[in-house]
Parts: structure tokens; sequence; C-alpha cells
């Protein structure tokens, strides 16, 4: 145990034995194959050291200052400890059945429908999910939120294998399912239905039901012995083993925690169930609709006396709606859950302001649990009588220009019930930002519709691209791929920093790659553990070295190098001086910076750039007004600096990029720019354009990426850049 590496000092043999760490994993590796392994471990800057042997002796022994701490026999390990019994006792729900229809009078139906939507299980989590970096690795098929306003969620996490190499249009399908008020009342519908729900979830993306694969996770409060506590687990056991058995759907891995009791407070009985799945990423659906005048269905589970509902005829709709969407005949599809038909058709409309006129039916459906239930929306060029043949459906209305929902001579408008489905969990994961006070300064542009340098006197067929990855960058894969795709030739060095000979070694390998490189770019995506700063500090720091502060000047003016950064990159150039002022330099008081969120927490989204300045070889392959759709993932994302500095910058033709509403326009609105950045600045060049950084990631873009948000992609910075030497 005292040869395992430790980030902190002072932890004895039973922390070292049990501690959890995301950052350590043990490899079984033969004999011969160590030294090998430990030096490939070393190439990529981690730390390998052998901490145990296999033996044949069938005894788990550990060591630590010199002393056997533990000694157990596989025998007794395999036992999985002492064996026990407990009696249990299943109670049988009680008549109050959360699951049942629920009627409301045509005069409560907008009060029913505001309350169902600001009700904690069906409104908003925006602020909790922009939290976690969603579009890392180039593959996300479906962004969390989709439609132009980013505002209907998705029904569950939909993205590309990862591939080092070429393309694929396999995707994974992961959703989960749970209720805490069904699993108040009753275990066993719950577990059941959260099966349920994980199922519906993944066919309303697309996927194949019976192809799903679950695990499941378990959470329940304190048993001790208990006879009827013990039965909630029993009982959510049971009904997670029959949704199991009625749908050939089984659980392949799962997770338990029964210690869900702190003083007098339990825990709801918690069984959630994950579905996974794979799918062609080019049939995948999402939530929000798309056109005007598309038919809208119902397509209804039929309950049992039981409160559960029909498998065989859940099973015969999901087949359909499968064969339906991959026969692209369904626009947008939504699962119905607890509240019913109002809460799928609400999040339908959320994302591109699309309203809905509806039909006369049973509004009983409106607000009444149905899981297994999908509404769809499907184009009127459809016959539905003979799409749903045989299906039991409901023809709910009209999709319409107009933000409202329209039923029996109400309105209910879009924006007053988004307004509502925001609101509950604004103090907790908030997504409107303090107010900043800060105007869209009026800017004057220089002359920037043509790049300032001419083309390179030498020429390649195949640029070299350098791109070196610093402690705890994650982006590289992204940034390989894009200009590989691009024509470039790429080669990445890993910067070691475990010794101060690693370091060595590696400032001067750098600085030969340097020179025998057209481009360097610097990835992006979060960093260092996402500490302030994050790899821009210790990249400012490694190239203060004389030996490459020599090597970034004689790359940009004695080669006519190129230089990209992106994300943290683009947060490096600017510690370096490189940007605005295309030379390393010590920053002043007038440099600019990219600081915090005024939020105050991670932002990840998708959000509208806008070419403003040609200047540059990196945008040769734009116009000028040229809007992209590109992703944005940052804590520190604002970019701050004097309103002198804009200027200078403006008529300079330094601003190469801004953040702009729906209608093109640079804007200081946080839904728009999100970061808060002055004068809605994406992205800045140096004063020749050689060096561009800018934030949203571009890199992050493929086939069938954030097919949920409309826009235009394709940047082509990458390709501008490897052109410029061809």
């Amino acid at each position: 145990l005292n040869a395992v590496p430790v980030k902190y000092e002072g932890l004895d043999g039973t922390e070292l034995a049990i501690s959890e760490s995301q950052e350590r994993m043990a490899v079984v590796v033969a004999p011969e194959n160590v030294e090998k392994f430990i030096e490939e471990a070393k190439a990529e800057n981690l730390e390998a050291v052998v901490v145990a042997k296999v033996t044949e002796e069938p005894k788990l022994r550990m060591v630590w200052n010199g002393q056997t701490i533990v000694d157990i026999s596989r025998a007794f390990l395999n036992t999985n400890g002492v064996k026990q019994s407990v009696d249990a006792r299943v109670v049988v729900p009680s008549e109050s059945n959360p699951i049942t229809k629920e009627s409301v009078s045509e005069n409560d139906m907008v009060d029913k429908w505001f309350e169902v939507m600001s009700d904690l299980n069906s409104c908003s989590q925006k602020g909790l999910v922009e939290r976690f970096d969603s579009s890392v690795g180039a593959a996300t098929v479906l962004m969390p939120f989709g439609g132009k306003y980013q505002l209907s969620p998705s029904e569950g996490m939909a993205a590309k294998i990862p591939v080092l190499e070429g393309e694929t249009n396999t995707a994974t399908l992961m959703t989960f399912g749970y209720n805490p008020t069904i699993a108040k009342w009753s275990p066993f519908h719950s577990a059941y239905l959260a099966v349920v729900e994980s199922i519906a979830k993944i066919v309303a993306m697309g996927g194949d039901y019976r192809k799903v694969r679950l695990t499941l996770q378990e959470y329940f409060e304190k048993l001790g012995q208990d006879p009827v506590k013990w039965g909630k687990p029993l009982s959510a056991l049971l009904g997670a083993l029959k949704a199991q058995n009625d749908f050939g759907t089984p659980a392949v891995g799962g997770k338990d925690s029964m210690s869900g009791t702190f003083e007098d407070l339990d825990v709801p009985p918690t069984v959630v169930s994950f579905a996974v799945c794979t799918t062609d990423a080019r049939k995948i659906v999402s939530t929000e609709f798309k056109e005007i005048g598309s038919s809208v269905v119902f397509i209804t589970a039929i309950y049992t006396e039981d409160g559960l509902p029909d498998a065989s005829v859940l099973k015969a709709n999901f087949e359909r709606i499968n064969a339906l969407i991959h026969e692209s005949k369904v626009l947008a599809a939504h699962s119905v859950r607890f509240n019913g038909v109002s809460e799928a058709i609400s999040r339908m409309c959320f994302g591109n302001k699309i309203g809905i006129n509806f039909n006369e039916f049973d509004t009983d459906i409106l607000f009444s649990p149905n899981y297994g239930g999908m509404v769809l929306e499907i184009s009127n060029q459809h016959n539905l009588d003979s799409l749903f043949e045989g299906i039991n459906y409901i023809f709910l209305g009209t999709t319409i220009e107009q933000p409202a929902i329209k039923l029996y001579g109400k309105e209910i408008q879009l924006d007053e019930l988004i307004d509502a489905w925001l609101e509950p969990l604004e103090t907790v994961y908030p997504i409107n930002e303090v107010d900043t006070k800060d105007e869209m300064p009026s800017l004057v542009y220089g002359n920037v519709s043509e790049p300032r340098i001419n083309k390179p006197n030498l020429g390649s067929a195949q640029p070299r691209v350098l791109i070196p990855i610093f402690p705890g960058t994650n982006g590289e894969y992204d940034l390989v791929d894009a200009f590989s795709r691009a024509g470039a030739k790429v080669e990445t060095l890993v910067i070691k920093n475990l010794s101060v000979s690693d370091l060595k070694e590696s400032i001067a390998k750098l600085v030969e790659l340097i020179g025998q490189s057209q481009i360097l770019a610097f990835p992006g995506g979060s960093s260092m553990g996402g500490e302030p700063d994050g790899a821009a500090k210790f990249i400012g720091a490694l190239f203060k070295d004389p030996s490459l502060t020599e090597a970034i000047t004689k790359h940009l003016d004695d080669r006519d190098g190129l230089i990209l950064g992106i994300g943290e990159g683009f947060h490096a150039l600017i510690r370096l001086g490189l940007l605005p002022h295309g030379k390393i330099s010590e920053s002043s008081v007038e440099s600019p910076v990219l600081t915090y969120n005024p939020i105050g927490r991670h932002i990840s989204r998708m959000v509208q750039t806008k070419v403003v300045s040609k200047l540059s070889p990196w945008l040769s392959m734009n116009e000028i007004g040229e809007v992209h759709t590109l992703p944005v993932s940052h804590a520190q994302g604002r970019f701050s600096g004097s309103s002198e500095l804009i200027t200078s910058l403006a008529l300079n033709g330094q601003i190469a990029t801004q953040y702009v509403d729906l209608e093109g326009n640079p804007t200081m609105d946080p839904r728009y720019n999100p970061f808060s950045s002055f004068g809605a600045i994406e992205g800045i060049t140096s004063p020749d354009g050689r060096v561009f950084g800018k934030l949203a990631h571009s890199e992050r873009i493929s086939n069938n990426v954030a097919i949920n948000i409309p826009g235009s992609k394709e940047q082509k910075i990458f390709e501008a850049g490897v052109s410029y030497f061809k």
C-alpha cells in the first residue's frame, strides 16, 4: 500500500485500501509486459506503479509500513460475507391510486395546466443540466434541449459511438424512469412503471424496445429488522422482474444503496430504471414540434385492473412507432408519463414555440398518467388511419404558428407557460443571469472583407498541424479529427510534467515540432480539474521559456505559420499575449481576459455566432454576416475588456465573430450571449489574422450531431487553415 501514488499525504493503510478514486485504475498485466505498460503510461504523463502480484496461494494480503494489515482467504471473499435472513411483509397499496384517471372541468383546465408544468417532477431542470458538458466528443446527436429556443427537453441521451478514425452512424441511447409519488404509494407499481418509462423514452427517440438492456439503481431507507420496511425492496424487485419478463428486457447491471435515512427522514422507495440500446444516428427523432400544420396523435397505453399497462398492447405500439420512425414518417415524439398528455404537448411546443389547436376529445387524458403512451407529430400528408391501422390512437389536433395552446375556446400563451415551467428551480439552479447592466456598444468596424496577409511563400500539399496536450486537456481528440478531415497531417505531443526532467524533455520536443509545423493548435475542453484558469495558467508559464518564445516568434514571423486556440486554448492565447497582440508579451491592466460567467456556474449549450471580419486566413471560407450554430461549454467564458480595447479591436478588424440573437444582431441578451461577453465577442484575431482564438467549439461538429438544434453548424475554419498553405 505504501507504493500507491497519492494526491494527499497522511492516509493510513485502511484509507489507502478502501478509498474510492475516479483518477486511479487497477490493471492486471502479464509480468513480461509490466515494463512496457509503465513506459506507455509515462508517455501519456500518467503514474503507473506495481502495487500487487497475483499469487497461486488463494489469499488476499495487504501490507502497510512493513506490517500485514489484511490477510483474508479467497474462499471467504467468495461468500460475500456472512449470510443473513430476515422476514419481509409486503403491504397492499392504499386505494388512493395516483395513476388513475384525473378529470378536470373545462373551467379549471388552464389553472391545472400551469400547476402540472410547475410541479417539481415535471418543471424545467435546464439550470442543472447546463452545468454538465454535453458536447465534448463531437458525437452528441441530441443536445439536452432542442429547438431554436433550446427549450424542448430530450427524452434521453443520444450519442454516436466514439471512434478514433473514420465516421460511424451507430449511436447509443440511454434513458431513465422513476416517479417518487408512485413509489410512495406502491414500490411494485413504481418499479414496473420505471422500466416502462425508460423503454418508452428509448422508443420515442427511435430505438427498438427489443434491443433494450437495463441497469437498475436502488435506494431505500435503513431497513433494520423491520419486515414492513424489507417488504418495500422485495415488492420493488418483483415489480421490476415482472416488467423485464413482460417485455423480454433483461437487466445487465445495477447498484444498490440501502442507507437512505437521516434521523427521522427517509428516502421514498427507489428503483430507477436506466435503459440502453444502439440505433442508427440518422434515424433518431427529437421531441420539439418541427412544422406548422402537422397532425398530432396520441398512442395510448391500455391499463388493466391491477393498475399496470397491458404489455402486449404496448409492445405492438412500440413496434409500430419504431417502424414509422425508421420510415421517416414521425417528425417528433414524446413519451407520456405521470402528468399525462399535457406535459408531453407542452414540452414539444416549447423548443420552437410552435403552438397546437386541439381537436375535441375526452379531456381526461390531458392530466392522467399514461406510462407507455406516446405523442407523435406526423406530417399532414400522411393518412393517420392507414399509418395506425390496428393501433389505438387519438387525433389530438394540429400544430399552429401562433405560440399558444388552444383548446375548448381557451388559450394558453406559450411564453407564460414557459415562465411557469422555468420558475420552480430558478433559486436552486438558475438559468436567468444576474443583471449585469451591460449594454451592447455601438461599434464601428474597419475594413474587414479581405485577408490582411498573403499566402505563404512555401506551400504544402499536406500541412502539418501540431496539437500539444497539456495536463488535464480533454478536447484533443475532437481537434485532431477536425483537422484530419480537413486534409492536414496531425501530430500530438503529450506535455509531461511528473518530473523536472520530463518537463525539460517535453519543452525540447515541443520546440522541435513547432519548427516542423505550419499550424499550432491549442485544444479546447475543461482541464486541470476545473481549477481557475485551467490549463491556460500552466500553458502561460510554460511558453515563457525562452526557447518556446523564440519558436513561436519564428513560427509566425519567419515561416508564415498560423495559430488557433479554442475554448481553454483561447484562454491560453490571451494569457500569452498572442491575442490580441500577435506575439508573446506580458499582460497588463489593459489586456483582455476570459473571466467567470456572471451566473456563477458552468454553461453548456448551443449559441449562434456571426462572422464580422475576414482579415484572418482562418475565416477565408466564410462570408461577412454568415451565422453558425455551435456548442459552448465553459465556466470562464466571459470576454472582458475596456471599452477602449473593444472599440480598437473593432476598428482594426480583430473582432472575428460575435454572439447574435435569432435575427442575427450582436447582443448582450444572456439567452444568446450566455457569458455576457463584452461587445458580444466570441472570437478575436491578432492584427495580421494569423492567430485566432474563439470560445465556441467548432471542432465538436460532425455528421448527425446536435440534430435537434436548427442552424448552419459547419464553420470550415479547419479547412480554411489547411487550404492557406496549399
